[in-house]
């Protein structure tokens, strides 16, 4: 009798053994998808701004990295304004806060970009790439150099210059005393941001002085922690982060589809020179584009300075990830870098934090070596990046490839 219960109380354990396995390996897995799709989001964010001028308009913006620096670090100083004694009450909400001005400074940075530099060089991708590089290197010498609360006075100076005459009554500015009503709208603007400068400047020592140091960003009370869900902690910023992702896919969707501006856009998008016979002012839609690209990279630095420390160069460790996610996905195409960006979030989680391996234990010794030697951050985006280029060569338009200017050209 006894040597007949030894093999079956050796199957139960091995049963049991293998269930245990088991439900650790659908941990890890569910474990490992939400970090992927977390990372995902983060890059998402950062990368649909980019797939709206990139792909919509047909410009290669490097400058877009230092759009999410700005965003930042916009972060960075609403943060410290709100430790002030009157508003220490509501500290907690400068999130909220900050993320529609991060998208307004962003958006206002990229609007005098595109009049400024972009105009000019449309259709000239090479000058365009030459031009923005030069730019990047401008705002990140520009942020070491001049003190952030001058930098604010100097971005309110601009938001009110470019907003005050959309608030004038159009006689005003059609009358012959038109340029004598924006020269006043702009020595408003201007007397507003030194007042603004000033006033920062005096009251947080922190933002008087320029500094290249890095800055952190401390999340507020309620974004601290996590939330346990069977044996797995997800921790609150980061789902933060893919809820400001989805609010923000779900609202550039409805705005390009939906609205009557979006839809000028994606008529631009397709035949300018008609568009311009209909009546559609297409400066306009340009200025209007380019901002919303450049506001929606801001956004993407709230995300980032929640996830770490933000210095002149915190953008560029991401511009080349978004790139690769517009292209991956299909130049212009939302749903292709939706995509995109969660499969190279997943893959990169799996390969860079080593989880393949315990997903996976009997793994073949070759194959186990090989992801072994990429199981860390750095090397997980070289696998990952070679991944794409050798899917690029099967699929060289992306996913879902989708006509635009610059396909046209």
């Amino acid at each position: 009798m006894l040597f007949r219960e030894e093999p079956v109380a050796g199957l139960l354990l091995f049963v049991v053994s293998l269930n245990a396995s088991f439900q650790t390996s659908v941990q890890l897995l569910l474990e490992s998808l939400f970090n992927g799709v977390a990372i995902g989001s983060v890059l998402l964010i950062a990368a649909l701004g980019l797939a709206i001028v990139f792909g919509l308009m047909g410009v290669i913006n490097l400058a877009h990295g230092e759009l999410i620096m700005l965003g930042a670090y916009t972060t960075f100083v609403v943060q410290l304004i709100f430790k002030l004694p009157a508003l220490q009450p509501v500290y907690n909400a400068y999130v909220l806060v900050a993320i529609p001005l991060a998208f307004i400074v962003s958006g206002v940075v990229g609007i005098l970009l595109e009049r400024t530099v972009i105009r000019r060089l449309y259709g000239n991708p090479l000058e365009t790439l030459l031009a923005t590089w030069g730019v990047s290197l401008i705002l990140q010498q520009f942020v070491r150099s001049v003190p952030l609360a001058h930098a604010a006075g100097l971005i309110l100076a601009l938001v009110l210059g470019f907003g005050l005459p959309l608030l004038l009554p159009s006689s005003l500015l059609a009358g012959p005393r038109a340029r004598l009503v924006r020269a006043g709208s702009w020595a408003v603007s201007a007397l507003a941001g030194v007042l603004l400068a000033g006033g920062l400047a005096s009251q947080i020592s922190r933002i008087a002085r320029a500094t290249s140091r890095n800055v952190d960003v401390t999340a507020p009370k309620w974004m601290r922690g996590g939330i346990e869900y069977m044996d797995i902690t997800f921790p609150v910023p980061r789902l933060v982060i893919i809820v400001l992702t989805i609010v923000a896919v779900v609202g550039v969707t409805w705005f390009l589809n939906k609205s009557v501006w979006g839809m000028r856009i994606r008529a631009v998008t397709q035949n300018r020179a008609m568009s311009d016979c209909l009546g559609i002012p297409t400066e306009t839609v340009d200025v209007l584009t380019f901002g919303i690209g450049s506001g929606l990279a801001g956004v993407a630095g709230v995300a980032v300075s929640l996830l770490g420390s933000v210095g002149p160069n915190v953008g560029g460790s991401y511009i080349v990830g978004c790139f690769m996610v517009v292209v991956l996905g299909g130049v212009g195409n939302l749903l292709g870098t939706v995509l995109a960006s969660f499969a190279i979030g997943v893959l990169t989680d799996l390969i860079g934090a080593g989880r393949l391996l315990t997903i996976w234990p009997d793994m073949p010794a070759p194959l186990a070596g090989a992801v072994n030697f990429f199981a860390t951050t750095s090397m997980a985006q070289v696998m990952v990046f070679a991944l794409i280029v050798v899917f690029l060569q099967f699929r060289p338009a992306g996913l879902f490839p989708q006509k635009g200017r610059m396909v046209e050209a």
